[in-house]
Protein backbone atom coordinates (compact mmCIF):
# COMPACT_ATOMS: atom_id res chain seq x y z
CA UNK A 1 0.00 0.00 0.00
CA UNK A 2 1.43 3.35 -1.06
CA UNK A 3 0.95 6.10 1.53
CA UNK A 4 1.01 9.78 0.56
CA UNK A 5 0.27 13.09 2.22
CA UNK A 6 -1.52 15.97 0.58
CA UNK A 7 -3.02 19.41 1.13
CA UNK A 8 -5.17 19.26 -1.99
CA UNK A 9 -8.57 20.93 -1.43
CA UNK A 10 -11.20 18.27 -0.74
CA UNK A 11 -13.27 19.21 -3.75
CA UNK A 12 -10.36 18.45 -6.08
CA UNK A 13 -9.45 14.98 -4.78
CA UNK A 14 -10.07 12.22 -7.31
CA UNK A 15 -9.99 9.11 -5.13
CA UNK A 16 -12.46 6.26 -5.00
CA UNK A 17 -13.44 7.59 -1.61
CA UNK A 18 -12.78 10.34 0.94
CA UNK A 19 -13.15 9.32 4.60
CA UNK A 20 -13.73 11.77 7.43
CA UNK A 21 -14.40 11.24 11.14
CA UNK A 22 -17.68 12.51 12.57
CA UNK A 23 -17.99 13.38 16.27
CA UNK A 24 -21.03 13.79 18.48
CA UNK A 25 -20.96 17.27 20.04
CA UNK A 26 -24.02 16.72 22.22
CA UNK A 27 -22.73 16.72 25.81
CA UNK A 28 -26.05 15.60 27.32
CA UNK A 29 -25.68 12.39 29.37
CA UNK A 30 -29.19 11.06 28.81
CA UNK A 31 -29.21 7.74 26.94
CA UNK A 32 -31.82 8.95 24.46
CA UNK A 33 -30.10 12.28 23.77
CA UNK A 34 -30.01 12.95 20.03
CA UNK A 35 -26.55 13.14 18.51
CA UNK A 36 -25.17 16.41 17.17
CA UNK A 37 -22.91 14.92 14.51
CA UNK A 38 -20.29 17.20 13.00
CA UNK A 39 -17.35 16.63 10.70
CA UNK A 40 -13.81 17.00 12.03
CA UNK A 41 -13.15 19.29 9.07
CA UNK A 42 -14.55 22.69 8.14
CA UNK A 43 -13.78 22.26 4.44
CA UNK A 44 -16.69 23.79 2.55
CA UNK A 45 -16.86 21.07 -0.11
CA UNK A 46 -17.04 18.33 2.53
CA UNK A 47 -19.58 20.29 4.53
CA UNK A 48 -21.80 20.70 1.48
CA UNK A 49 -21.52 17.03 0.52
CA UNK A 50 -22.46 15.84 4.01
CA UNK A 51 -24.95 18.55 4.94
CA UNK A 52 -28.18 16.71 4.12
CA UNK A 53 -27.35 13.44 5.83
CA UNK A 54 -26.03 15.24 8.92
CA UNK A 55 -29.13 17.44 9.06
CA UNK A 56 -31.38 14.39 8.77
CA UNK A 57 -30.14 13.00 12.08
CA UNK A 58 -29.37 9.65 10.46
CA UNK A 59 -25.71 9.89 11.51
CA UNK A 60 -25.26 9.14 15.20
CA UNK A 61 -21.43 9.33 15.27
CA UNK A 62 -21.46 6.08 17.25
CA UNK A 63 -17.98 4.62 17.49
CA UNK A 64 -16.91 3.19 14.10
CA UNK A 65 -20.38 3.60 12.55
CA UNK A 66 -19.96 3.95 8.78
CA UNK A 67 -22.17 5.81 6.32
CA UNK A 68 -21.33 5.84 2.60
CA UNK A 69 -22.53 8.70 0.39
CA UNK A 70 -22.31 8.00 -3.36
CA UNK A 71 -21.57 10.69 -5.96
CA UNK A 72 -21.42 13.36 -3.24
CA UNK A 73 -22.29 16.89 -4.33
CA UNK A 74 -19.32 19.17 -4.85
CA UNK A 75 -16.68 16.41 -4.72
CA UNK A 76 -14.75 14.75 -7.52
CA UNK A 77 -14.29 11.67 -5.33
CA UNK A 78 -16.79 8.94 -6.13
CA UNK A 79 -17.79 8.39 -2.50
CA UNK A 80 -17.71 10.08 0.89
CA UNK A 81 -17.38 7.84 3.95
CA UNK A 82 -18.43 9.18 7.34
CA UNK A 83 -16.92 7.29 10.27
CA UNK A 84 -18.29 7.69 13.77
CA UNK A 85 -15.75 8.75 16.39
CA UNK A 86 -18.09 8.84 19.41
CA UNK A 87 -18.37 11.85 21.75
CA UNK A 88 -15.95 14.75 21.33
CA UNK A 89 -14.62 14.16 24.85
CA UNK A 90 -13.52 10.64 23.91
CA UNK A 91 -11.64 11.64 20.78
CA UNK A 92 -7.94 10.70 20.76
CA UNK A 93 -5.26 9.04 18.65
CA UNK A 94 -6.79 5.61 19.23
CA UNK A 95 -10.04 6.88 17.70
CA UNK A 96 -8.11 7.78 14.56
CA UNK A 97 -6.21 4.49 14.52
CA UNK A 98 -9.46 2.54 14.58
CA UNK A 99 -11.18 4.90 12.16
CA UNK A 100 -8.40 4.52 9.59
CA UNK A 101 -8.57 0.75 9.94
CA UNK A 102 -12.35 0.87 9.62
CA UNK A 103 -12.10 2.97 6.48
CA UNK A 104 -9.62 0.56 4.88
CA UNK A 105 -11.73 -2.49 5.80
CA UNK A 106 -14.81 -0.80 4.32
CA UNK A 107 -12.91 -0.10 1.10
CA UNK A 108 -11.66 -3.68 0.81
CA UNK A 109 -15.18 -5.01 1.23
CA UNK A 110 -16.20 -3.04 -1.87
CA UNK A 111 -13.00 -3.79 -3.82
CA UNK A 112 -12.05 -0.11 -3.94
CA UNK A 113 -8.37 0.76 -4.31
CA UNK A 114 -7.75 4.44 -3.46
CA UNK A 115 -8.74 6.24 -0.27
CA UNK A 116 -8.16 9.77 1.01
CA UNK A 117 -8.41 10.08 4.80
CA UNK A 118 -8.99 13.51 6.30
CA UNK A 119 -6.69 14.51 9.15
CA UNK A 120 -8.84 16.35 11.71
CA UNK A 121 -8.25 20.10 11.86
CA UNK A 122 -6.53 22.05 14.63
CA UNK A 123 -4.36 19.11 15.69
CA UNK A 124 -1.54 21.41 16.84
CA UNK A 125 1.08 19.59 18.89
CA UNK A 126 -0.75 16.31 18.24
CA UNK A 127 -0.28 16.46 14.46
CA UNK A 128 2.55 13.91 14.27
CA UNK A 129 0.86 11.64 16.85
CA UNK A 130 -2.39 11.66 14.87
CA UNK A 131 -0.56 10.98 11.61
CA UNK A 132 1.16 8.02 13.27
CA UNK A 133 -2.16 6.61 14.44
CA UNK A 134 -3.86 7.02 11.06
CA UNK A 135 -0.96 5.36 9.25
CA UNK A 136 -0.76 2.46 11.69
CA UNK A 137 -4.51 1.95 11.57
CA UNK A 138 -4.56 1.87 7.77
CA UNK A 139 -1.72 -0.66 7.57
CA UNK A 140 -3.22 -2.88 10.27
CA UNK A 141 -6.64 -2.73 8.62
CA UNK A 142 -5.16 -3.82 5.29
CA UNK A 143 -4.00 -7.17 6.71
CA UNK A 144 -6.01 -10.30 5.83
CA UNK A 145 -5.41 -13.77 7.32
CA UNK A 146 -6.82 -15.83 4.41
CA UNK A 147 -3.37 -17.01 3.30
CA UNK A 148 -4.29 -20.37 1.88
CA UNK A 149 -7.65 -19.74 0.19
CA UNK A 150 -7.42 -21.33 -3.26
CA UNK A 151 -9.57 -18.53 -4.71
CA UNK A 152 -7.87 -15.71 -2.82
CA UNK A 153 -8.02 -12.32 -4.53
CA UNK A 154 -5.69 -9.53 -3.47
CA UNK A 155 -7.95 -6.71 -2.30
CA UNK A 156 -5.19 -4.67 -0.69
CA UNK A 157 -5.60 -0.93 -0.89
CA UNK A 158 -3.27 0.53 -3.51
CA UNK A 159 -3.18 4.19 -2.43
CA UNK A 160 -3.87 5.73 0.98
CA UNK A 161 -3.58 9.51 1.19
CA UNK A 162 -3.68 11.55 4.38
CA UNK A 163 -5.19 14.92 3.54
CA UNK A 164 -4.84 17.96 5.77
CA UNK A 165 -5.79 21.62 5.53
CA UNK A 166 -3.37 24.36 4.52
CA UNK A 167 -2.63 25.33 8.13
CA UNK A 168 -1.37 21.89 9.19
CA UNK A 169 2.37 21.35 9.68
CA UNK A 170 3.27 19.08 6.77
CA UNK A 171 6.68 18.26 8.23
CA UNK A 172 4.97 16.88 11.34
CA UNK A 173 2.57 14.85 9.20
CA UNK A 174 5.49 13.43 7.24
CA UNK A 175 7.34 12.44 10.44
CA UNK A 176 4.21 10.77 11.73
CA UNK A 177 3.61 8.84 8.52
CA UNK A 178 7.19 7.57 8.38
CA UNK A 179 7.06 6.42 12.00
CA UNK A 180 3.60 4.89 11.65
CA UNK A 181 4.57 3.02 8.49
CA UNK A 182 7.58 1.39 10.19
CA UNK A 183 5.67 0.39 13.30
CA UNK A 184 2.52 -0.69 11.44
CA UNK A 185 4.47 -2.85 9.00
CA UNK A 186 6.45 -4.34 11.90
CA UNK A 187 3.24 -5.20 13.73
CA UNK A 188 1.99 -6.86 10.54
CA UNK A 189 5.30 -8.75 10.33
CA UNK A 190 4.46 -10.20 13.75
CA UNK A 191 0.89 -10.96 12.68
CA UNK A 192 2.26 -12.71 9.61
CA UNK A 193 4.40 -15.01 11.78
CA UNK A 194 1.57 -15.73 14.21
CA UNK A 195 -0.95 -16.40 11.45
CA UNK A 196 1.03 -19.25 9.90
CA UNK A 197 -0.07 -22.80 10.80
CA UNK A 198 2.26 -25.01 12.79
CA UNK A 199 3.46 -26.93 9.75
CA UNK A 200 4.40 -23.65 8.05
CA UNK A 201 5.96 -22.02 11.13
CA UNK A 202 8.19 -24.56 12.83
CA UNK A 203 10.99 -23.39 15.15
CA UNK A 204 13.43 -23.77 12.26
CA UNK A 205 11.28 -21.70 9.93
CA UNK A 206 10.81 -19.06 12.62
CA UNK A 207 14.57 -18.83 12.90
CA UNK A 208 14.91 -18.50 9.13
CA UNK A 209 12.30 -15.74 9.04
CA UNK A 210 14.17 -13.93 11.83
CA UNK A 211 17.45 -14.18 9.90
CA UNK A 212 15.87 -12.86 6.71
CA UNK A 213 14.29 -9.92 8.52
CA UNK A 214 17.53 -9.14 10.36
CA UNK A 215 19.47 -9.04 7.10
CA UNK A 216 16.91 -6.66 5.59
CA UNK A 217 17.03 -4.12 8.44
CA UNK A 218 20.65 -4.46 9.59
CA UNK A 219 20.39 -6.50 12.79
CA UNK A 220 22.89 -9.07 13.97
CA UNK A 221 21.17 -12.46 14.17
CA UNK A 222 22.25 -15.89 15.34
CA UNK A 223 20.05 -18.97 15.40
CA UNK A 224 21.16 -21.97 17.46
CA UNK A 225 19.59 -25.36 18.02
CA UNK A 226 19.93 -28.48 20.15
CA UNK A 227 23.72 -28.58 20.59
CA UNK A 228 23.94 -24.96 21.73
CA UNK A 229 20.95 -25.33 24.04
CA UNK A 230 22.61 -28.31 25.72
CA UNK A 231 25.99 -26.55 25.81
CA UNK A 232 24.37 -23.64 27.67
CA UNK A 233 22.71 -26.12 30.04
CA UNK A 234 19.25 -24.82 29.18
CA UNK A 235 17.55 -27.84 30.71
CA UNK A 236 14.19 -26.13 31.09
CA UNK A 237 14.09 -25.09 27.42
CA UNK A 238 15.30 -28.48 26.21
CA UNK A 239 12.77 -30.34 28.36
CA UNK A 240 9.96 -28.82 26.29
CA UNK A 241 11.72 -29.52 23.00
CA UNK A 242 12.67 -33.14 23.65
CA UNK A 243 9.23 -34.50 22.78
CA UNK A 244 9.14 -33.14 19.24
CA UNK A 245 10.65 -34.35 15.98
CA UNK A 246 11.15 -30.67 15.11
CA UNK A 247 14.42 -29.27 16.51
CA UNK A 248 14.21 -26.16 18.72
CA UNK A 249 15.62 -22.77 17.77
CA UNK A 250 17.35 -20.29 20.05
CA UNK A 251 17.00 -17.00 18.17
CA UNK A 252 19.24 -14.11 19.24
CA UNK A 253 19.00 -10.63 17.69
CA UNK A 254 21.23 -7.69 18.57
CA UNK A 255 20.79 -3.99 17.90
CA UNK A 256 23.89 -1.96 18.79
CA UNK A 257 23.81 1.61 17.45
CA UNK A 258 27.13 3.39 17.03
CA UNK A 259 27.89 5.53 20.06
CA UNK A 260 25.22 4.01 22.29
CA UNK A 261 26.28 3.66 25.95
CA UNK A 262 27.06 0.19 27.30
CA UNK A 263 24.12 0.53 29.68
CA UNK A 264 21.23 0.29 29.66
CA UNK A 265 20.95 -2.79 27.50
CA UNK A 266 17.33 -3.85 27.13
CA UNK A 267 16.63 -7.57 26.85
CA UNK A 268 13.46 -8.66 25.03
CA UNK A 269 12.63 -12.31 25.76
CA UNK A 270 9.83 -14.06 23.88
CA UNK A 271 8.04 -17.38 24.19
CA UNK A 272 8.14 -19.08 20.79
CA UNK A 273 6.06 -22.24 21.12
CA UNK A 274 5.16 -22.73 17.46
CA UNK A 275 2.59 -25.38 18.38
CA UNK A 276 1.41 -26.38 21.84
CA UNK A 277 -0.38 -29.70 22.18
CA UNK A 278 0.12 -29.59 25.94
CA UNK A 279 2.62 -32.45 25.80
CA UNK A 280 1.80 -35.47 27.97
CA UNK A 281 -0.69 -33.24 29.82
CA UNK A 282 -2.46 -32.95 26.49
CA UNK A 283 -4.98 -30.22 25.84
CA UNK A 284 -8.63 -30.87 24.93
CA UNK A 285 -9.09 -31.16 21.17
CA UNK A 286 -11.56 -28.28 20.99
CA UNK A 287 -9.71 -25.13 20.02
CA UNK A 288 -6.31 -26.81 19.88
CA UNK A 289 -5.84 -25.62 16.30
CA UNK A 290 -5.36 -22.09 17.65
CA UNK A 291 -2.30 -23.21 19.56
CA UNK A 292 -0.28 -22.21 16.51
CA UNK A 293 -0.36 -18.72 18.03
CA UNK A 294 1.47 -19.79 21.19
CA UNK A 295 4.56 -18.14 19.69
CA UNK A 296 2.93 -14.70 19.66
CA UNK A 297 5.22 -13.42 22.42
CA UNK A 298 8.30 -14.39 20.42
CA UNK A 299 6.71 -12.97 17.29
CA UNK A 300 6.12 -9.66 19.08
CA UNK A 301 9.79 -9.46 20.02
CA UNK A 302 10.84 -10.04 16.40
CA UNK A 303 8.42 -7.39 15.17
CA UNK A 304 9.61 -4.94 17.80
CA UNK A 305 13.24 -5.54 16.83
CA UNK A 306 12.38 -4.86 13.18
CA UNK A 307 10.88 -1.51 14.10
CA UNK A 308 13.72 -0.63 16.47
CA UNK A 309 16.32 -1.32 13.78
CA UNK A 310 14.54 1.04 11.37
CA UNK A 311 13.73 3.79 13.90
CA UNK A 312 17.28 3.71 15.31
CA UNK A 313 16.88 4.77 18.96
CA UNK A 314 20.22 5.30 20.73
CA UNK A 315 20.00 2.33 23.09
CA UNK A 316 21.35 -1.21 22.96
CA UNK A 317 18.74 -3.95 22.62
CA UNK A 318 18.99 -7.73 22.48
CA UNK A 319 16.14 -10.13 21.79
CA UNK A 320 16.07 -13.80 22.75
CA UNK A 321 13.29 -16.00 21.37
CA UNK A 322 13.10 -19.59 22.58
CA UNK A 323 11.25 -21.46 19.83
CA UNK A 324 10.02 -25.02 20.23
CA UNK A 325 7.08 -27.36 19.76
CA UNK A 326 5.43 -28.97 22.80
CA UNK A 327 4.44 -32.47 21.74
CA UNK A 328 3.49 -35.80 23.46
CA UNK A 329 6.16 -38.02 21.91
CA UNK A 330 7.61 -41.08 23.64
CA UNK A 331 10.64 -38.93 24.47
CA UNK A 332 8.54 -36.12 25.94
CA UNK A 333 8.99 -35.11 29.55
CA UNK A 334 6.44 -36.45 32.03
CA UNK A 335 4.62 -35.01 35.01
CA UNK A 336 6.86 -35.63 37.99
CA UNK A 337 10.12 -35.20 36.10
CA UNK A 338 12.73 -32.81 37.52
CA UNK A 339 14.55 -30.44 35.17
CA UNK A 340 17.43 -28.04 35.73
CA UNK A 341 17.37 -24.52 34.32
CA UNK A 342 20.39 -22.60 33.06
CA UNK A 343 20.95 -20.97 36.46
CA UNK A 344 21.03 -24.37 38.19
CA UNK A 345 17.60 -24.17 39.81
CA UNK A 346 15.61 -27.40 39.83
CA UNK A 347 12.02 -27.59 38.62
CA UNK A 348 9.47 -30.32 39.30
CA UNK A 349 7.20 -30.71 36.31
CA UNK A 350 3.63 -30.79 37.59
CA UNK A 351 1.98 -30.07 34.25
CA UNK A 352 3.72 -30.36 30.88
CA UNK A 353 1.24 -27.83 29.50
CA UNK A 354 2.90 -25.17 31.68
CA UNK A 355 5.77 -25.15 29.19
CA UNK A 356 6.00 -21.48 28.24
CA UNK A 357 7.51 -20.51 31.58
CA UNK A 358 10.14 -23.21 31.13
CA UNK A 359 11.49 -21.84 27.87
CA UNK A 360 11.26 -18.26 29.18
CA UNK A 361 13.20 -19.23 32.32
CA UNK A 362 16.26 -20.12 30.28
CA UNK A 363 15.67 -17.21 27.91
CA UNK A 364 15.76 -14.77 30.83
CA UNK A 365 18.92 -16.39 32.20
CA UNK A 366 20.59 -16.13 28.81
CA UNK A 367 19.59 -12.48 28.42
CA UNK A 368 21.36 -11.75 31.70
CA UNK A 369 24.41 -13.70 30.54
CA UNK A 370 24.50 -11.59 27.36
CA UNK A 371 24.69 -8.42 29.47
CA UNK A 372 21.11 -7.19 29.42
CA UNK A 373 20.50 -4.83 32.32
CA UNK A 374 16.72 -4.46 31.94
CA UNK A 375 14.48 -7.38 31.02
CA UNK A 376 11.00 -7.61 29.54
CA UNK A 377 9.35 -10.83 28.39
CA UNK A 378 6.13 -11.49 26.51
CA UNK A 379 4.16 -14.70 26.27
CA UNK A 380 0.75 -16.21 25.71
CA UNK A 381 1.37 -17.71 29.10
CA UNK A 382 -1.78 -18.48 31.08
CA UNK A 383 -5.48 -19.04 30.67
CA UNK A 384 -5.74 -17.61 34.18
CA UNK A 385 -4.82 -14.18 32.85
CA UNK A 386 -7.67 -14.46 30.35
CA UNK A 387 -10.03 -15.32 33.21
CA UNK A 388 -8.80 -12.28 35.15
CA UNK A 389 -8.76 -9.70 32.36
CA UNK A 390 -10.81 -11.20 29.55
CA UNK A 391 -9.90 -10.41 25.97
CA UNK A 392 -9.45 -6.69 26.56
CA UNK A 393 -6.26 -6.15 28.57
CA UNK A 394 -2.97 -8.03 28.70
CA UNK A 395 -1.40 -8.58 32.11
CA UNK A 396 1.67 -6.76 33.43
CA UNK A 397 3.86 -8.03 36.27
CA UNK A 398 7.07 -6.40 37.46
CA UNK A 399 9.66 -6.35 40.22
CA UNK A 400 10.58 -2.71 39.64
CA UNK A 401 8.37 0.37 40.02
CA UNK A 402 10.41 2.56 37.67
CA UNK A 403 10.30 -0.08 34.93
CA UNK A 404 6.57 -0.42 35.44
CA UNK A 405 6.01 3.31 35.17
CA UNK A 406 8.05 3.38 31.97
CA UNK A 407 6.01 0.61 30.42
CA UNK A 408 2.63 1.90 31.55
CA UNK A 409 3.40 5.27 29.95
CA UNK A 410 4.65 3.50 26.80
CA UNK A 411 1.56 1.36 26.28
CA UNK A 412 -0.74 4.34 26.71
CA UNK A 413 1.22 6.25 24.08
CA UNK A 414 1.03 3.20 21.82
CA UNK A 415 -2.74 2.79 22.23
CA UNK A 416 -2.54 -0.77 23.59
CA UNK A 417 -4.26 -2.04 26.73
CA UNK A 418 -2.35 -3.58 29.64
CA UNK A 419 -3.24 -3.89 33.31
CA UNK A 420 -0.86 -4.43 36.20
CA UNK A 421 -1.46 -7.46 38.43
CA UNK A 422 0.15 -8.18 41.83
CA UNK A 423 3.39 -10.01 42.46
CA UNK A 424 3.31 -10.32 46.27
CA UNK A 425 5.79 -12.62 47.95
CA UNK A 426 3.02 -14.78 49.44
CA UNK A 427 2.44 -16.27 45.98
CA UNK A 428 5.93 -17.80 46.07
CA UNK A 429 4.73 -20.38 48.57
CA UNK A 430 2.38 -21.76 45.91
CA UNK A 431 5.25 -22.84 43.64
CA UNK A 432 7.45 -24.58 46.22
CA UNK A 433 8.27 -28.24 45.63
CA UNK A 434 9.07 -31.00 48.08
CA UNK A 435 11.57 -32.64 45.74
CA UNK A 436 12.97 -29.62 43.83
CA UNK A 437 13.36 -25.87 44.20
CA UNK A 438 10.00 -25.17 42.63
CA UNK A 439 7.10 -26.61 40.66
CA UNK A 440 6.22 -25.38 37.20
CA UNK A 441 2.53 -24.94 38.05
CA UNK A 442 1.07 -23.41 41.18
CA UNK A 443 -2.43 -24.73 40.53
CA UNK A 444 -5.66 -23.09 39.57
CA UNK A 445 -5.89 -20.16 41.96
CA UNK A 446 -3.89 -17.08 41.02
CA UNK A 447 -2.43 -18.96 38.08
CA UNK A 448 -1.26 -15.88 36.19
CA UNK A 449 0.50 -14.57 39.29
CA UNK A 450 2.20 -17.85 40.21
CA UNK A 451 3.43 -18.17 36.62
CA UNK A 452 4.97 -14.70 36.91
CA UNK A 453 6.48 -15.60 40.31
CA UNK A 454 8.06 -18.63 38.64
CA UNK A 455 9.70 -16.39 36.02
CA UNK A 456 10.92 -14.00 38.70
CA UNK A 457 13.17 -16.80 39.99
CA UNK A 458 15.30 -16.38 36.85
CA UNK A 459 15.81 -12.61 36.63
CA UNK A 460 18.13 -12.31 39.63
CA UNK A 461 18.11 -8.64 40.70
CA UNK A 462 17.57 -7.15 37.25
CA UNK A 463 14.63 -4.79 36.69
CA UNK A 464 12.06 -6.93 34.90
CA UNK A 465 8.57 -6.88 33.40
CA UNK A 466 6.48 -9.86 32.34
CA UNK A 467 3.65 -9.43 29.82
CA UNK A 468 0.99 -12.13 29.72
CA UNK A 469 -0.73 -11.58 26.36
CA UNK A 470 -2.75 -14.80 26.25
CA UNK A 471 -6.16 -13.12 26.01
CA UNK A 472 -5.34 -10.52 23.37
CA UNK A 473 -2.83 -12.12 20.98
CA UNK A 474 -5.68 -13.45 18.85
CA UNK A 475 -8.77 -11.43 17.88
CA UNK A 476 -11.65 -13.86 18.17
CA UNK A 477 -14.08 -12.05 15.88
CA UNK A 478 -14.02 -9.55 13.05
CA UNK A 479 -14.05 -5.94 14.16
CA UNK A 480 -14.69 -2.94 11.91
CA UNK A 481 -11.00 -1.96 12.02
CA UNK A 482 -9.28 -5.35 12.17
CA UNK A 483 -10.10 -8.86 10.96
CA UNK A 484 -10.36 -11.97 13.09
CA UNK A 485 -6.92 -13.43 13.63
CA UNK A 486 -3.53 -12.38 15.02
CA UNK A 487 -3.43 -8.96 16.67
CA UNK A 488 0.30 -8.30 16.91
CA UNK A 489 -0.22 -7.04 20.48
CA UNK A 490 2.76 -5.54 22.33
CA UNK A 491 4.84 -4.53 19.29
CA UNK A 492 3.87 -0.85 19.53
CA UNK A 493 4.26 -0.76 23.30
CA UNK A 494 7.65 -2.48 23.22
CA UNK A 495 8.93 0.04 20.67
CA UNK A 496 7.77 2.98 22.79
CA UNK A 497 9.23 1.32 25.88
CA UNK A 498 12.66 0.92 24.28
CA UNK A 499 12.57 4.46 22.88
CA UNK A 500 12.01 5.71 26.42
CA UNK A 501 15.46 4.46 27.41
CA UNK A 502 17.02 6.35 24.52
CA UNK A 503 15.55 9.60 25.83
Amino acid sequence: MEIKISQTPMGQITADCIAVVVLDHNTAKAKNAKAEARLTSTDLALAEAASQVLASGDVSAKSMETVFLHAPNGLLAKRLLLIGGDKTGKFNAETLRKAAGTAVRAMKSKELRSLAFVLPENTGANTAEYAVAITEGAILGDFDPNYYHSDKVDLSLQLFTIVSDAKTDQAAVKRGVEYGRIVGESQNFTRDLVNEPGNKMTPTIMGERAKKMAAEVGLKCEVWSTDKIKELKMGAFWSVSQGSEEPPALIVLEYTPVGAPAEPCVGLVGKGITFDSGGISIKPSEGMEKMKYDMAGGGAMLGAMRAIALLKPNVRVKAIVCASENMPDGKAQKPGDVQFAMNGKSIEIINTDAEGRLVLADGLCYARQLGCTHLIDAATLTGACVVALGMVHAGVFSNDAEMTNRFMAAHKDAGEKFWQLPLDEEYSDMIRSNIADMVNSGGRWGGAVTAAKFLQEFVDDKPWIHLDIAGVAWTEENKPWIPKGPSGIAVRSLVKFVEGFAK
